[in-house]
């Protein structure tokens, strides 16, 4: 089963991403790194939504069932194959990669990978995999896990306060309807969260902008969630990079490849 959306990638949807995010870009220039995920939307009407405000598993949906009620974006990979443009129509094909269940510290684990190719022009610009985790309901009480500590040094570090007038704009510009990321009711006595999650696929974003050079490849990994009021410190050392939250725990790690030897 695969999935076919295609976009018409208007330039204003780039523009209001860079505005939130601070990033500086024009139109006519290629889209930076990640910036797709402010298009190729799939919409569902209300009624087609789960709890946590994602679409509802199994149905027409790439992903079955799998009876597990809490999603988290665990990580993903990027192969960037040549410049994707706003202005100008693009296609994303989706197909799940892999699905597995197995037995976590938390109860039973559902794990998907799913493959998104992009296409504009008729040429492959960009391959994603993103890898998703489906769990068990929080169980009130349970342990939180020891924190991973962040490297010592870095050679580039931009500080970063997130607030929810952020989130809920980046919610809006991806069409991300996750609860966690605006609903701190809901978050903290359903999810077991502290309080309103910062998506991770906007700490893998800042990340990628901190790149000195084109990128090839860019793989990253959550490790532990970051939670409003919060600040954190995006870092880079070499082709290595993380998010260090407070405390010092390590919210994210990421490894990359430069598409030239400028680094």
């Amino acid at each position: 089963m695969s999935e076919t959306v295609t976009d018409l990638m208007d330039p204003a949807r780039a523009t209001a991403l860079a505005v939130t995010l601070g990033h500086a870009w024009e139109e006519g220039q290629p889209l930076p790194p990640f910036f797709h995920h402010a298009y190729f939307w799939t919409v569902h009407p209300e009624a087609g939504l789960g709890r946590d405000g994602h679409p509802k598993l199994g149905g027409q949906n790439l992903i079955p069932d799998l009876w597990l009620p809490r999603r988290m974006w665990g990580g993903g990979r990027l192969e960037f194959h040549a410049p994707l443009y706003a202005g100008r129509p693009a296609e994303r094909q989706s197909v799940m990669e892999s699905i597995d269940e197995k037995e976590g510290r938390s109860g039973r684990l559902g794990l998907v990978t799913l493959r998104h190719e992009i296409r504009q022009d008729g040429q492959l610009c960009v391959t994603e995999w993103q890898d998703l985790i489906y769990r068990e309901d929080y169980k009130p009480g349970a342990p939180a896990p020891e924190p991973v500590p962040s490297p010592d040094s870095a050679e580039e570090i931009r500080s970063r306060d997130f607030y929810s007038l952020t989130l809920m704009r980046y919610s809006a510009l991806t069409m991300n309807g996750h609860r966690i990321h605006y609903d701190p009711d809901y978050a903290r006595e359903v999810e077991g969260y502290p309080g309103v999650v910062v998506h991770g696929p906007l700490l893998a974003q800042l990340l990628m902008l901190m790149a000195p050079g084109p990128l090839k490849t860019f793989r990253y990994r959550a490790i532990a969630p970051l939670c409003l009021p919060a600040s954190a410190r995006i870092c880079r050392l070499g082709n290595r990079f993380w998010v260090s939250g407070p405390g010092g725990g390590m919210c994210m790690e990421a490894e990359a490849d430069y598409a030239s030897s400028r680094a």
